[in-house]
């Protein structure tokens, strides 16, 4: 028997709920209160104490965060490149990446990640700038939306990216008034000729990366995270640290759906599933299936119900045309795996709405707990849909904000009247329907207390603007912390292991985070300070503060 009693402190268990102690036994909730200090002093007495006790010294304890759709080893394999994602203008990026390479002659190729897309008008980068840097090997650097990259010419040159090569399917090579590419490559189709011919990262520093994601998320309080963007190769690397005993939290694959060729992709899913599960590893599962409905916003290839204010892409990209996706769904949906669809403008819900609603009737009602992830546009008939259908919005808070991206890339292309109906937190909330959280690490922080901080304020980290932006979806503090908590354990069928977390109830697995104070009762923007002081996973100690 082990046993823990927390006190001291304010425990919130969930929401409307709270506690003044706690009592964990092996690794399970056990009892609350006068019936939790009871029962310790009851096993103290007994041969199976003594009890640990953790004097919460103040603090407040709740479940565990989750992170609804990240890509963890995307944001560890950032530390194995050039460090451009805290620069602040591209003389600083080309600099950096100039640092790096001089640092590495060993390397064929200098690849790196994330760099802001709003640095550069429109978000297109040129060649030319790199090659001040490096011209005499390839530099592929990732924005921070993951959808582009930005190349130098001896990329171009290696990729045999020219004036004559077509648009690509999926996606769009910018050019010159010459027709020479710029260096600027727009999602998967145009990225992916490079991407094809740039050098595979080694497994040695793909578990390195998922070392760095639990030293990333456990100090920030997360403990369960979705994948959202799983290729085969990410598999085996998964597998091979569950082997090693590598995987310090718990994460699910979402194992991605390609529309050029899912024909010959869903028997190679149900084989992976199967190798995940016959690993019976406790902190790794491969439940669900990713589809991409459009792009972003940023570079006009999120899918709209009406036209961009430039009209350069109309209504944007839809990644699965005609009724390619609802087909798809419908046949993932089948084969058992759970549905989770990047959607980032109204066409895009809609379409991805109307594959969940083909999958319900073809295939029968079921627990099936679909994921439509970003929401960032939704048509005013399409929200009652989310509830009615069972659903979840899976939305990214911090986004939901008057920062950079938003105001030189985003609104530019929406429109005031139409970017003031960006991500409808509350009124999702209001319609019924479930709302988790996630950050899409490391396309954005992926510290909940940032998440948290915009969600219950929709202003900036300067408080802009006054009163929040769109101040009638602005979150409640209790809804917030339930849509990165409960709300993601429902998302990640936490019922389906062998105890359920992101609830503190009686049987629930002891997956915690003591933070410093109580963020119902201060400022929003007091968030990001406030100290994870301990992250639990099963009633055990995987971080604690050094302070």
């Amino acid at each position: 028997m082990t046993a823990t009693l927390f006190h001291s402190g304010t425990i919130w268990p969930g929401r409307g709920r709270r506690a003044d102690a706690l009592l964990v036994e092996n690794g399970l909730v056990a009892a609350f209160d006068a019936e939790a200090r009871e029962r310790a002093a009851a096993l103290d007495g007994s041969d199976e104490g003594p009890v640990e006790r953790v004097d919460l010294a103040g603090g407040f304890l709740l479940p565990s965060f989750g992170d609804g759709h990240a890509h963890p080893l995307f944001g560890g394999l950032e530390q194995a490149g050039p460090a451009v994602r805290g620069c602040a203008s591209v003389e600083a990026i080309v600099a950096e990446v100039r640092r790096y390479a001089d640092a590495h002659p060993e390397l064929p190729w200098i690849l790196g990640a994330s760099y802001d897309g709003s640095l550069a008008p429109e978000g297109l980068f040129d060649a030319r700038w790199l090659d001040e840097a490096v011209p005499d090997r390839p530099i592929v650097l990732r924005a921070w939306d993951y959808h582009t990259v930005w190349v130098n010419s001896a990329a171009l040159r290696a990729a045999g990216i020219t004036a004559a090569t077509p648009e690509p399917e999926l996606g769009e090579i910018p050019r010159r008034e010459d027709g020479e590419p710029l260096g600027t490559l727009r999602e998967w189709g145009a990225v992916d000729l490079v991407l094809a011919v740039a050098p595979v990262r080694s497994e040695a520093e793909r578990l390195t990366a998922l070392d760095a994601v639990g030293d990333y998320y456990l100090p920030r309080g997360v403990t369960w995270v979705q994948d959202a963007w799983v290729e085969p190769g990410d598999v085996d690397t998964y597998l091979a640290a569950a082997a090693a005993d590598r995987l310090p939290l718990r994460i699910n694959l979402a194992q991605y759906a390609d529309p050029r060729r899912f024909a010959a992709q869903l028997d190679g899913f149900v084989r992976d599933r199967a190798r995940v599960e016959a690993a019976a590893h406790p902190h790794l599962t491969a439940n669900t299936v990713k589809f991409f409905a459009d792009g972003v916003v940023e570079n006009e290839t999120g899918a709209l119900l009406e036209p961009y204010c430039s009209g350069l892409h109309d209504h944007g990209m839809r990644v699965w045309p005609g009724a390619a996706l609802r087909d798809a769904v419908v046949a993932a949906d089948a084969a058992g795996f759970q549905i989770h669809v990047h959607a980032i403008g109204d066409a895009a819900v809609r379409q991805a709405l109307d594959a969940i609603e083909a999958a319900i009737e073809r295939n029968g009602v079921r627990d099936r707990r679909p994921v439509i992830a970003h929401v960032q546009l939704i048509d005013p008939a399409d929200l009652p849909r989310f509830a009615q259908l069972g659903v979840i919005a899976c939305a990214q808070p911090l986004w939901a904000q008057l920062d950079a991206l938003m105001t030189v890339l985003t609104v530019p292309r929406l429109g005031e009247a139409r970017s003031d109906r960006q991500y409808p937190l509350r009124t999702l909330l209001g319609s019924g329907a479930t709302v988790s959280f996630g950050s899409d690490w490391p396309v954005s922080s992926g510290d909940p207390r940032d998440g948290l901080a915009i969600a219950m304020s929709r202003t900036t980290t300067d408080g802009e603007p006054a009163g929040g932006w769109t101040p009638h979806e602005i979150v409640a503090p209790e809804d917030a912390l339930d849509a990165y908590t409960r709300a993601v354990s429902v998302q990640a069928f936490a019922d389906r292991a062998e105890a359920a977390w992101g609830e503190l109830v009686p049987g629930a697995s002891a997956d915690l985070v003591v933070l410093a104070r109580d963020p119902r009762e201060h400022d929003p923007h007091d968030l990001p300070d406030n100290e994870v002081r301990s992250t639990w996973i099963g009633g055990r100690r995987r971080f604690s503060s050094p302070h």
